[in-house]
């Protein structure tokens, strides 16, 4: 009955994942170029076919954004992969792979996913998330979560009557642990429907107001709907939320904004474009 967003040190960003594109700056300073020997600053010569010095330029940056140390040794199997894709390449045109329709439109796919790449680092690199941004994010999240949480029982089942029916076992002393046994959530009808510690926010609205107003140790005198069923609620307890540091999630909230802001242009340039 919990949404998708339990605790706030488990923030994460859903949608575009923003990549290192292989040419990216960063700051940091960069690395000599790739190029080893070779014709006119090439890498090689294959086949009187020249790899220029650019394309392991390309290869190494990728090769050190993905945690790769610079070495001879990258270096040389950055060379040395170059030298094969050329072989392999040339050995592709020969059968004529160049002028085949579906190849070409992966070449296609490749060539927009390599600048639409380029172009979302850019708007990253341009469009910082502050530091102010984070702290209000922080504090909404925050006051969302509210200050305290519930550790709660519940029974799901399909009807009203059916939760009417187990309020009125309730009353008469039977046990909640031993009637959740027919619970339709799988979930926890085998431990007396125990959902554990969780905030308010962590469930559906009608839940939450719910469960907020039951004192310890008490079930719900009505059935609770949603739109998962009808519930009937038991809250064991209730303990100060201890909410992580700014510092502890700063990254996720980051990454979240900038996630929303990268939707946002990307909404807004889908808004201006002409599409028949």
């Amino acid at each position: 009955m919990k949404h998708t967003l339990p605790r706030l040190a488990a923030l994460l960003v859903a949608g575009f994942m923003i990549q290192t594109p292989l040419l990216a700056q960063e700051a940091k300073p960069a690395a000599k170029p790739a190029a080893a020997s070779g014709k006119a600053g090439g890498v090689a010569t294959v086949n009187g076919v020249a790899i220029p010095a650019s394309r392991a330029d390309a290869l190494l940056q990728s090769q050190l954004s993905q945690g790769q140390q610079d070495s001879e040794q990258l270096r040389t199997a950055v060379r040395n992969d170059l030298i094969t894709r050329e072989i392999l390449s040339q050995a592709s045109k020969k059968k004529g792979f160049d002028k085949k329709a579906d190849v070409m439109a992966q070449f296609e796919l490749a060539r927009q996913g390599i600048l639409v790449n380029a172009y979302l680092q850019d708007f990253v690199a341009t469009h910082p998330v502050t530091d102010d941004a984070i702290k209000k994010e922080y504090d909404s999240i925050v006051k969302t979560m509210g200050s305290k949480e519930y550790k709660a029982r519940h029974i799901l089942v399909e009807k009203e009557d059916e939760a009417k029916s187990i309020i009125a076992r309730l009353q008469k002393g039977e046990k909640f642990e031993e009637l959740a046994k027919q619970s339709k959530d799988p979930g926890n009808k085998d431990r007396g429907g125990d959902l554990g510690w969780a905030a308010p926010s962590g469930y559906v609205k009608s839940f939450a107001d719910a469960l907020v107003k039951l004192e310890k140790g008490k079930f719900s005198a009505a059935p609770v709907h949603t739109e998962f069923g009808w519930h009937v609620i038991q809250l064991d307890d209730i303990r100060d939320l201890k909410h992580p540091g700014l510092d502890e999630v700063k990254p996720q909230i980051q990454q979240r904004l900038q996630q929303q802001m990268l939707e946002k242009h990307i909404t807004e340039l889908r808004a201006k474009a002409k599409v028949e």
